[in-house]
């Protein structure tokens, strides 16, 4: 078997337009929501002066919008077919929505009077139709996201789903690469240049989807069959075995635990170069940004370990390097090893993440319900999006603000979910599946 690259590079490009888009509204949003505060340096830009609690609270909603949406919207494109095909009418109806609202987010900071300056912390009229406009963003973005990334495994056999999320994974870190290298340069020509910049990039990845890549009829008479049958969508967990729901169990719990530590590096790991190492704060995220790169580097291969080694094997090993070298560094505290140990790292970790959904997604049984498995896998790792903030800042603020500490708690977590993943029985790529994804 070969994997169709050109398909699977065209199917990136949704997950490309996505990262864009997710990349700016991180990095701008907040600035909007705290500037005009006293304490909140932010020369020449205007805001709602909001503190970091409350921004921080609507900075998470994205993740709660996500957890309780993207099960859904799984489910219910399971269950659907039109002409355009199953996934494809959600992405076509939310993505203009999606773009529309992310256009707007500079305009309505652009209505706010330059005269607040340091008194804007209070509900406005500008601030509830800011509130507004990034809802309707992020329902849009919480609605259409599980459809695309569902293409993969859709229109990719069992096992190649490896190898595809790996070039899935590259082209959105080539999307937050490409939306982090321009945004600066953008913005000096003007705030909203930036997002119609990310806009037209989401709308373009869209219309290429809509043009080259054709969903298969294979899954409508299976689809319809499953429903007459009552094991459509989430009613068909409970008709499954009791071992594959329960290997499916453990590995969403594994899936929660590894997100959850990761967190814990990706959140604290900039403060700790700062406190701990003496680093500058222009230097300090670059220690995240190495372990980016090797992760995006070693994407694919990840896969084609994965394939010679088993997906679960191979998830193993991500875990222990990884987590292993993060708790030797606990012991360092050295300048000079942290990069060579976070490069590394950044492999480890594209060992676990880019096998861990085409794992959930084949501990299906039947390829009908694709879209309803990848919704269960961002239950998992959306709620650890949510949970894992406060409980890893809990941690180092109980430990008088030792940054340190995360060395330990990364590795803890991948310990508990090493030890749910040697439960985990199902999720190996199915051999007799589809043997060409020219079908």
């Amino acid at each position: 078997m070969k994997l169709d690259y050109k398909k699977t590079f065209l199917i990136g490009f949704g997950f490309f337009g996505i990262s864009v888009m997710w990349t700016l509204y991180n990095a701008y949003v907040p600035i909007y929501l705290q500037a005009g505060r006293p304490t909140f340096s932010a020369p020449g830009e205007v805001g709602f002066g909001l503190g970091p609690r409350m921004t921080g609270i609507i900075m998470t909603l994205d993740n709660v919008a996500a957890f309780f949406l993207l099960p859904l919207i799984g489910v219910w494109s399971d269950r659907v077919w039109t002409r355009f095909g199953r996934r494809k009418p959600f992405i076509l109806a939310l993505a203009p929505i999606a773009i529309a609202a992310f256009i707007l987010i500079p305009v309505v900071v652009q209505m706010i009077p330059s005269e607040w300056s340091g008194e804007t912390s209070r509900l406005t009229p500008q601030l509830a139709l800011f509130i507004t406009v990034i809802g309707l963003f992020l329902l849009a973005m919480a609605c259409f996201r599980t459809p695309i990334i569902a293409l993969m495994p859709d229109l990719t056999p069992s096992p190649l789903r490896s190898q595809a999320n790996g070039v899935i994974n590259v082209m959105g870190g080539i999307g937050a690469l490409v939306a982090t290298l321009g945004s600066s340069l953008l913005y000096r020509l003007g705030r909203g240049i930036p997002f119609i910049f990310g806009g037209v990039l989401m709308a373009l990845a869209v219309l290429m989807l809509f043009l080259f890549v054709r969903e298969t009829r294979d899954f409508e008479a299976a689809g319809e069959q499953k429903e007459k049958e009552g094991l459509g969508g989430l009613r068909g967990l409970a008709r499954v075995s009791p071992e594959a729901r329960r290997s499916l169990a453990f590995l969403m719990g594994a899936i929660f635990c590894w997100f959850v530590g990761y967190n814990a590096v990706e959140t604290f790991l900039s403060s700790y170069g700062v406190s701990e190492l003496g680093m500058s704060t222009g230097q300090a995220p670059l220690l995240m940004g190495v372990a980016s790169l090797a992760f995006l580097a070693f994407a694919v291969p990840a896969g084609y370990v994965a394939n010679r080694f088993g997906r679960r094997r191979t998830i193993i090993a991500g875990l222990i390097i990884f987590g292993g070298l993060l708790a030797i560094n606990f012991f360092l505290r050295n300048a000079t090893l942290i990069w060579p140990i976070m490069a590394i790292g950044g492999i480890g970790w594209a060992l676990i993440n880019i096998n861990s959904l085409p794992m959930v997604v084949d501990t299906a049984v039947s390829d009908a319900d694709l879209g309803t498995y990848t919704g269960l896998y961002y239950v998992a790792s959306q709620l650890a999006a949510i949970a894992g903030p406060t409980i890893n800042g809990h941690i180092v603020e109980w430990g008088g603000d030792d940054y340190n500490l995360i060395f330990l708690v990364t590795p803890a977590f991948f310990a508990v979910a090493i030890f749910l993943m040697l439960r985990v029985t199902r999720g190996e790529a199915k051999m007799n599946e589809r043997m060409s994804n020219d079908k």
